[in-house]
């Protein structure tokens, strides 16, 4: 069976999106893991599939690289909003349903594959502090750690990440590690992601997580804050209230790769 599918990514954070408004394709872990490979399959961070909801103008179901479910990532978010301008190109705002929730999407800007893409993420309530550490959920858990330079040669990022990621207290069902550092302009950002199991170029919560973690940190009340990451640079935007965060934003790019086939029985 040839499946036809399209390739995005949110300043590096790469996927594969299938349009799976039939409800065709089962979400096999095995299948998905495949595709998700760099050496045996298409090569991703993750899997998208594009589907119907009612009163939304699409679903969006995440999986990934190792096939394990997830319920929101704040790049593919955006490249599923770029996806759905794709299909209706004369549309540039789309309410869409994720794992977490609801979410609104506005293209700012589209050029021959290349879209800017304001995405809302989800309120944050009580950010938990522990020294310098931060724990909170952005649709997806995340630990947050601040260091003086995350770019400093003799960092080991993935042993680092991995050692907390699989401290008893998380492994059950694992959390995504941001360590984060001040920048001339805003933070930077490096993420080790659960269900990659390494490093990614840009995690779209893992960016919000660490920009609202600077925030409490800093005694900031507002946006914008721009987060510098390996694939690119990304701005977070919100509102405090004492120890709360709404009207969160994620504004980035979302870009289209290529559109391809892949004969399922070779996977």
């Amino acid at each position: 069976m040839l499946l036809t599918f399209y390739k995005y990514h949110g300043t590096g954070n790469d996927f594969i999106i299938i349009d799976n408004r039939t409800d065709f394709f089962s979400g096999d872990a095995r299948l998905i893991a495949r595709m998700c490979d760099r050496r045996f399959g298409i090569g991703a961070d993750g899997l998208l599939l594009f589907g119907r909801a009612a009163g939304y103008d699409f679903n969006m179901t995440y999986y990934n690289a190792d096939g394990s479910p997830a319920t929101m990532c704040g790049n593919g978010g955006r490249c599923m909003a770029a996806f759905a301008r794709l299909i209706e190109p004369e549309k540039q705002h789309f309410l869409f349903l994720a794992g977490d929730g609801p979410h609104q999407a506005q293209i700012l800007n589209s050029e021959a594959g290349e879209n800017t893409v304001r995405l809302s993420m989800r309120d944050v309530e009580n950010p938990i502090q522990e020294k310098r550490d931060y724990l909170l959920n952005t649709g997806t858990p995340h630990f947050v750690r601040f260091l003086s330079n995350v770019n400093q040669e003799d960092f080991d990022l993935v042993s680092e990440g991995r050692s907390i990621r699989y401290h008893e207290r998380f492994a059950t069902e694992g959390i995504n590690v941001d360590f984060v550092s001040p920048a001339p302009e805003g933070i930077t950002v490096r993420t080790y992601e659960r269900g990659v199991e390494d490093e990614t170029l840009s995690c779209g919560t893992g960016v919000t997580a660490s920009a609202i973690a600077w925030a409490a940190e800093s005694g900031l009340n507002s946006g914008p804050i721009p987060v510098s990451t390996r694939g690119g640079i990304l701005r977070v935007d919100f509102t405090r209230q004492g120890n709360r965060f709404t009207e969160v934003f994620l504004t980035g790019p979302a870009v289209l790769v290529y559109k391809g086939e892949i004969n399922l029985s070779q996977v």
